[in-house]
């Protein structure tokens, strides 16, 4: 199966996994403690009372409910006549307001991956520009993030100093390149030709590819691929993502049945999960016969996805990364006011592919594809909110419940199905005893109206409450709100 492989600790989270003591054991713990030098080491005990829990795995909401952390972990999750709070318990009384997991987006763009002038400005502050978009995520009640392309040495700098604390920000799971592309200005991504680039674009390709997942790898024999995609592995990506087709249209298929099967298994010898891009038929069908574990905007099929293909992903249990911020909403109503909503063709078919894909038994997540873009003095036009870090994950979550599913199916998608993306789900994702404590605590309730998530007033990362309203901490581009 595989949505849902054995659990490992990815790179990312070396020395971070949750000690998973059962809820009673780490009450007992906290309680039964004496002496000062014991008590100094107590870990906070925080309670929520009086929540509506809402608690990610798709069951009832659990009314005036009572929510107990013990240092990083959930300990205790229950109706509030049933969990005892500790004396000493810091209580934050939650009546009439609503408890949820933090969201995961499964497709985000937190570093540069193009050049240009943007990249001639900030090439040197680039993990500045990775923190402040990770930052901005989690302002949003986003706990974790995938990261599904771009510069994985700023991106892996700054996932590990979250990890260890350093700096403020969401969980980072990262790719890097995707593989077997050739970074922004290559005939793969952008079909430029090298000599036509610059000095410094060309740089650029070698900081995306690091000199071995690049074009290279399509001229290799399967056993060279699976030599070359563990060079790849040593340098840190918590996942991989590769090119089942290439990045413009026409699309070709990149990879031979045997390579992608290749790259997959030793992906999947370290633990990790596969995800592709493709946007033909027959590109998206190999790698799910190859054993790929996420389908990255399936939508972007350029025809309507056929049944034998949503039979096969249905059964295979495929995690489909849906990108419903650029085809719900606002940006829907725009694109059908401005006349060229034609059935079949360009948005409007991938809000139908997007549809058959949901009702067709794929397990949907949230894939913003949000992205930096260009510096903002250089914009020629206002970035759309749609795809911007944090933001966009709300819509596309409001997204998902305009493309069928109900608010209830949204937030699961948004929580348990992201964790299962991340193969963490054993970690964070649900509001269960013995996960991390990522919470998100909302003023009205999401499962009347799915736009109440943006009525965000707490952010809880690893049992620590997060001053979200500061973040980022040091802005580059975006600043601190009025």
């Amino acid at each position: 199966m595989n949505a849902s492989p054995p659990s490992c600790t990815p790179p990312g989270a070396r020395g971070r996994r949750r000690v998973g003591l059962p809820a009673l054991m780490l009450v007992a713990l906290l309680v039964g403690l004496a002496g000062a030098d014991a008590q100094a080491q107590d870990p906070e005990v925080v309670a929520f009372v009086g929540a509506t829990i809402i608690n990610g795995t798709g069951g009832a909401p659990v009314r005036d409910g009572t929510l107990l952390v013990v240092g990083s972990e959930i300990a205790a999750v229950g109706p509030r006549a049933e969990v005892s709070v500790p004396a000493d318990a810091r209580v934050i009384e939650a009546h009439g307001r609503y408890l949820l997991p933090g969201l995961v987006d499964t497709n985000t763009h937190t570093s540069l991956y193009g050049g240009g002038e943007t990249l001639a400005l900030y090439h040197d502050r680039q993990a500045d520009l990775v923190k402040e978009s990770a930052q901005l995520h989690l302002k949003h009640g986003v706990t974790t993030i995938r990261d599904s392309y771009g510069a994985l040495g700023p991106l892996t700098e700054i996932r590990d100093a979250i990890e260890r604390g350093e700096i403020v920000g969401p969980r980072m799971r990262v790719a890097g390149n995707i593989v077997g592309w050739g970074g922004p200005c290559s005939v793969s991504y952008s079909m430029v030709r090298p000599e036509s680039c610059d000095e410094r674009d060309l740089e650029f390709n070698e900081a995306i590819t690091q000199g071995v997942s690049g074009e290279e790898m399509l001229h290799m024999t399967p056993d060279e691929v699976r030599e070359a995609i563990h060079r790849y592995l040593d340098l840190g990506p918590d996942h991989i993502r590769y090119g089942a087709t290439t990045h413009f249209t026409p699309a070709f298929i990149y990879f031979s049945l045997d390579a992608q099967r290749a790259l997959i298994e030793e992906v999947h010898r370290r633990g990790l999960p596969v995800e592709t891009h493709s946007t033909t038929m027959e590109g998206m069908r190999l790698p799910i016969l190859a054993g790929v574990d996420i389908l990255q905007h399936p939508e972007m099929l350029l025809r309507e996805v056929s049944d034998e293909l949503l039979d096969l992903i249905r059964e295979r249990e495929i995690i489909c990364s849906i990108r419903a911020s650029v085809i719900t909403g606002d940006a829907w109503r725009r694109h059908v006011e401005s006349g060229d909503a034609s059935p079949g063709e360009g948005l409007s078919l991938q809000r139908s592919n997007a549809e058959r894909f949901i009702g067709g038994g794929c397990i949907p997540t949230v894939g913003n594809d949000n992205f930096l873009g260009a510096a903002p003095e250089l914009r020629q036009r206002p970035k759309p909110d749609t795809q911007e870090p944090g933001i966009g994950t709300w819509i596309a979550l409001e997204g998902l419940v305009e493309l069928g599913l109900t608010p209830g199916e949204a937030i699961m998608a948004a929580t348990r199905n992201g964790a299962l993306a991340a193969r963490s789900l054993d970690s964070f994702g649900t509001l269960e005893p013995g996960k991390w404590a990522d919470i998100i605590m909302l003023d009205e309730d999401p499962l009347e109206d799915i736009s109440n998530i943006r009525s965000l007033s707490l952010v809880m990362k690893e049992g620590r409450i997060i001053d979200h309203e500061a973040l980022p901490t040091r802005p580059v581009w975006y600043g601190h709100p009025e």
